[in-house]
């Protein structure tokens, strides 16, 4: 078998930009695969135009290893973000390729399932007025829709400290959040890379009697030991590694053990057999994983595939119950978060169990968009895609 072409597709919402590629081949069998890489959408698909001459077309879709090594290493240049993403969504989809070969879901493919529910957690639930009664009231709407877990940024703009009304409104967002769900809902809190090391540890102080789960990204993602320095005073479990983008660059983080939960984006990270790799590396440091994931049904299917195979994994990310909510028409076959136990079936059918509605995608055509999170208006866009 053999790659013949590789098909791109991007749709933008208010706030955020989804990529898909679908990947043909001699014997008609077509993978897909998709991502979300805020800013530089433009950027990987003109990647992905060029390496598929050079990398992709005439190759067996089975030599992931061969292909994604050469991928990452051949072009001489380190590979960045949009290089790792775009390998990425050529390695899910040919994964998926190989899944409808076999007949088989791709996470009998990966080991196994070690579990059948894959528990789930709400993101993109608070586009509402920052204020505690109004994430006090979309907090409720969460645990309403079955979720035994959510998270939120309860944070404003700010680099490096906060204003100190800034911090005395995000510490009451997150007891109005608390109160809303009880105390037997896991509650999970993003930093999104805010914040020096003694304001992360100072702010983790205070959120501790509201036993989130985990802080997350309390520090920028760029200096690994000022995550280690923070990490050592913080009490809470510490997630990170969204914006890292290969196992290198886990590497270090693993060798400080500067946090508790890693949280890799396959789709940025050259896809699900180096999720496999990151896991395992994780694991024999006793921390767990809990996969990053903005994106539509493509992206959260891969995602269920891996977290179905992991021995050490936490709680799958998922935004589409309240933000965008028509994105998940841009593919079939998803399993939705079950209102009985907040978790996630797993997907059903070959590979990956998914397939693209491209008349859906066809209808919110691609548009650059600013996402930037030290900008005020940030939840008042996001809000405009709900």
């Amino acid at each position: 078998m053999k790659i013949t072409d590789v098909q791109t597709l991007a749709l933008s919402t208010p706030w955020r930009d989804l990529t898909f590629v679908k990947v043909h081949t001699d014997e008609g069998l077509v993978g897909i695969g998709e991502c979300r890489l805020p800013n530089r959408t433009a950027d990987l698909l003109a990647y992905l135009n060029s390496a598929k001459k050079r990398h992709i077309l005439g190759e067996d879709p089975f030599a992931i290893e061969a292909m994604v090594s050469r991928m990452f290493r051949d072009d001489f240049v380190r590979a960045g973000v949009v290089a790792s993403c775009g390998i990425g969504l050529i390695e899910i989809a040919c994964w998926d390729i190989i899944g409808k070969a076999c007949g088989q879901p791709v996470y009998n493919l990966l080991g196994g399932p070690m579990r059948e529910r894959i528990k789930a957690y709400a993101n993109g639930w608070y586009t509402v007025e920052r204020r505690p009664d109004d994430f006090h009231a979309a907090a409720k709407r969460v645990v309403a829709r079955g979720y035994r877990g959510l998270k939120l940024d309860p944070f404003g703009a700010g680099w490096y400290e906060l204003e100190r009304r800034e911090k005395v409104l995000a510490l009451d967002i997150v007891a109005a959040v608390r109160d809303a769900v009880g105390p037997e809902v896991e509650i999970l809190i993003e930093m999104h890379g805010r914040f020096s090391p003694h304001q992360a540890i100072a702010i983790a102080r205070d959120l501790e009697p509201f036993e989130p789960s985990w802080v997350e990204e309390p520090v920028p993602p760029d200096n690994l030991k000022a995550l280690k320095k923070a990490s050592e005073k913080i009490n809470l479990p510490v997630a990170t590694g969204e914006r890292l983008v290969n196992k290198w660059e886990f590497r270090e983080l693993f060798e400080e053990q500067a946090c508790d939960i890693i949280q890799p984006d396959i789709t940025n990270t050259c896809g699900l057999l180096e999720g496999k790799k990151l896991a395992a590396m994780a694991e024999v440091r006793y921390m767990m994983v809990a996969p990053h994931n903005v994106g539509g049904p493509v992206s959260t299917a891969a995602c269920l595939h891996l977290d179905a195979t992991l021995p050490n994994f936490k709680i799958q990310e998922y935004f589409n119950d309240f933000v965008d909510s028509w994105v998940g028409t841009v593919a079939t076959g998803l399993p939705q978060v079950d209102p009985a136990d907040g978790c996630f079936s797993l997907p059903s059918g070959p590979g990956l169990g998914v397939e693209l509605n491209e008349e859906a995608i066809a209808e919110h055509p691609f548009v650059e968009r600013d996402f930037n999170l030290w900008d005020d208006d940030w939840h008042r866009r996001q809000s405009e895609g709900a």
